[in-house]
């Protein structure tokens, strides 16, 4: 990336004195344009992106204020979702589901790759085949080889957390130039190309590929997350019942003639969607999520993705983009 698409987006002569910082003024403006798009979201979105850590860390539970602070904000939410004008349709006893709100989508490694290669701006709005939630499901990426990778707020929560802590990819802007903006000690800048070396570390050590959308968060994607069970919030939520994960629109099948039973696949499975027995490994389909780890870290190719249509469509950005200017 050039120095010049590493700088921050400079201020207006109207800005020039004012305290705020430039990507704010960024952010306001880009909210502006998004339809819907409250005072309400707009102040959860800059506490979440301003203080992410303190947000998170109440969030899962880890931080001192947790006890105190959580029901309230927990209550804050549920307010600003009440006051929504058109409330979606799948409100249930008036209330929405957090996890319509904040949710990721499970990626395999080649296809997570192609989100951090894209050359140009793109809109794709009301993806609900793709992600299935009541907000915050579109990709509107502009600048998308503006990437940052910022100190995980899960793994900075915990005590023992997995590492490196700077896994955590934050794509397009406004997003990126805010986030290195206010958190310059715990982010940095790269390259398309060394967001790929990320993920394909992170794959090797056992991580699951998410692609995280807010609605405060102008409604859209913003992050790709590198999650292990032990300290993503999301994923323990999800495993608490709340489905906050949409699968990948893959299911991991065994191809019982290669399988030796050697149990590699289910340790490695975060989801806890594989058991061995004597002869062979099973996978749980309602369990999977399709991340495809299992399949990267088994030595005798004795598993492969499968797509699977009760799952949802895949999130293939390239497939997405060419269908989205076949429409045109």
């Amino acid at each position: 990336m050039s120095d010049k698409s590493k700088e921050v987006p400079s201020r207006s002569n109207n800005h020039r004195l004012s305290p705020i910082k430039s990507s704010t003024f960024s952010m306001m403006s880009e909210a502006r344009k998004t339809p819907g798009y409250s005072l309400f979201d707009w102040l959860h979105g800059y506490v979440y992106a301003r203080w992410p850590y303190l947000y998170i860390g109440i969030g899962v539970g880890e931080h001192p204020l947790a006890k105190r602070w959580g029901p309230t904000v927990g209550r804050i939410i549920g307010m600003k979702n009440r006051l929504r004008l058109k409330p979606p349709e799948n409100w249930k006893n008036g209330k929405l589901a957090f996890a319509d709100t904040y949710h990721g989508k499970v990626m395999p490694l080649e296809s997570v790759k192609q989100l951090v290669m894209i050359q140009e701006d793109i809109r794709l709005p009301d993806l609900e085949q793709v992600i299935p939630y009541a907000q915050a499901r579109a990709i509107i990426l502009k600048n998308p080889d503006h990437i940052i990778a910022l100190q995980c707020p899960c793994r900075s929560s915990r005590q023992d957390p997995c590492l490196p802590l700077d896994v955590c990819l934050i794509v397009g802007e406004p997003f990126a130039s805010f986030v290195a903006e206010h958190h310059p000690q715990k982010s940095r800048w790269i390259t398309p190309a060394e967001a790929q070396d990320i993920l394909q570390a992170e794959d090797e050590r056992g991580h699951v590929h998410h692609a995280f959308f807010k609605d405060a968060m102008l409604g859209r994607f913003y992050a790709i997350c590198n999650c292990c069970a032990c300290c993503c919030g999301a994923m323990q939520a999800h495993r608490g019942g709340t489905p906050m994960l949409a699968s990948s629109g893959y299911v991991a099948r065994t191809d019982p003639d290669l399988c030796i039973a050697c149990g590699d696949c289910a340790e490695a499975c975060q989801f806890g969607a594989i058991t061995v027995n004597d002869y062979n490994s099973t996978v749980d389909a309602s369990l999977c999520m399709g991340c495809g780890i299992c399949v990267n870290k088994c030595a005798q190719r004795a598993l492969a993705l499968e797509r699977d249509s009760r799952k949802g469509e895949p999130l293939e950005i390239a497939t997405l983009i060419a269908a989205a200017g076949a429409l045109r």
